[in-house]
């Protein structure tokens, strides 16, 4: 997506810019963005971006102008240096002056409708929390809000929802210094703290060293959920996966599949690590090695789905007779002609109102057994009895276990 810079007034008569992303369907809810120390630089339009294909209308305004207008600073030493140089000149007073022009500007914007979050990073999470406390808003999301610890008297006046992201290995952020903020919350079932065990300062900012991909999901996870439930937009995600699925297995369509997936999707069959990453490697995959690759008596028996505010996890049968070469589920194995059915699990990502990924988990063990590739005499492995137990709980359990008798 490529946003667009925009003028806002600050309240002292002065002026300065904002990265204003919109969503595809043109309006939605406001989020104003607040940046690292090192500006609003590639890193932070990126995650406009990706907040706006959500369904956001962003604003990432330029807190620095007072000092260093349209800063933009890598992670190399020496940007590091110059970066704390205008963090320490930064004046906070002014800068939550110009975060009530940024709010107020985005409000009047046409493509604005709903309600209004702010999510900071570094500095910006505490100027977050500041804001929160300052201003009118309905949720809050700061990651790794350096120095909110010495700010807590301001927490009476937080009235939003709020969640507060923070890496247990953060150089920046003592351990201590988080379980203050805990406790001030502790009255407040609606703000979250959460510490990512693996995770050090600037887990979310992929451009950084600290990037720890699986905390960065989670929290991403966990801060649309307080978005979706505070301000929206909703998804019917569940239904979108069901118009995906009529694509794929009744339809045989690539077409209309990919259609219902974002530009560059990827989606990954664990065990046998098939499937592709982008549009074109997938649009391919789909093409000639699954949609043209489904046995003909292909089934999908639902157990069960939950779904979340980002993703979807389907527990589900897969049946089918092997009158094939399954290039993704059995890649270089000719055809048996044995029936199979197989536990399958499906978690879906979404991304605005489009699926971003799929990760499709199943025990090959279990499809090996059943086509006859391979004896599970000796071996703790089951054929089609781990579909059978699983539609079926009166099932015996712990057949497996020799010693359970």
């Amino acid at each position: 997506m490529a946003g667009q810079s925009i003028d806002i007034t600050a309240a002292d008569g002065g002026g300065f810019t904002g990265y204003l992303s919109v969503p595809p369907a043109g309006q939605g809810p406001g989020i104003v963005m607040l940046q690292e120390i090192f500006g609003v630089n590639a890193d932070m339009r990126a995650d406009a971006d990706e907040f706006a294909e959500e369904g956001y209308v962003v604003l990432v305004p330029d807190l620095f102008w007072r000092l260093k207008p349209g800063l933009e600073l890598g992670y190399d030493l020496k940007s590091f240096q110059e970066a704390f140089g205008y963090y320490e000149r930064f004046d906070q007073r002014l800068g939550l002056d110009d975060i009530g022009a940024a709010i107020a500007t985005l409000e009047a914007r046409p493509e604005c409708t709903g309600g209004m979050a702010a999510i900071g990073f570094c500095l910006g999470g505490l100027l977050t929390f500041m804001t929160a406390a300052r201003y009118h808003i309905d949720a809050a999301v700061a990651f790794y809000g350096g120095g909110i610890d010495q700010h807590l008297d301001m927490v009476a006046q937080i009235h939003c929802p709020m969640v507060l992201h923070f890496g247990d290995k953060d150089d920046h952020i003592s351990p201590s210094a988080v379980s203050r903020i805990r406790e001030a919350f502790t009255n407040r079932p609606d703000v979250s703290v959460q510490v990512y065990p693996e995770a050090g300062h600037g887990f979310f900012n992929r451009g950084r060293k600290d990037f720890h991909r699986t905390s960065a999901t989670i929290a991403r996870s966990r801060s649309l959920e307080l978005l979706r439930r505070a301000v929206g937009p909703r998804f019917d995600l569940s239904s979108l996966w069901d118009k995906h699925c009529e694509c794929e297995f009744e339809k045989r369509d690539v077409d209309s599949t990919m259609a219902t997936m974002v530009a560059e999707p990827y989606v990954n069959h664990v065990p046998t690590m098939t499937g592709g990453v982008g549009y074109a490697d997938l649009h391919r995959f789909y093409k000639d090695h699954f949609l043209a690759k489904l046995p003909k008596d292909t089934r999908i028996v639902p157990v069960s789905r939950t779904v979340g505010a980002d993703r979807l996890v389907d527990e589900l049968l897969f049946c089918f007779t092997h009158d094939i070469e399954i290039d993704f589920l059995l890649p270089g194995v000719p055809p048996t002609g044995k029936y199979v059915e197989v536990p399958l699990v499906a978690v879906v990502a979404f991304r605005g109102g489009k699926i971003c990924h799929e990760h499709i988990y199943w025990d090959q063990a279990s499809v090996l057994v059943q086509i006859g590739l391979l004896d599970p005499k000796g071996l703790p492995v089951a054929g089609v009895e781990t579909a059978r137990k699983l539609v079926d709980a009166s099932l015996p359990s712990n057949t497996l276990m020799t010693r359970w008798k």
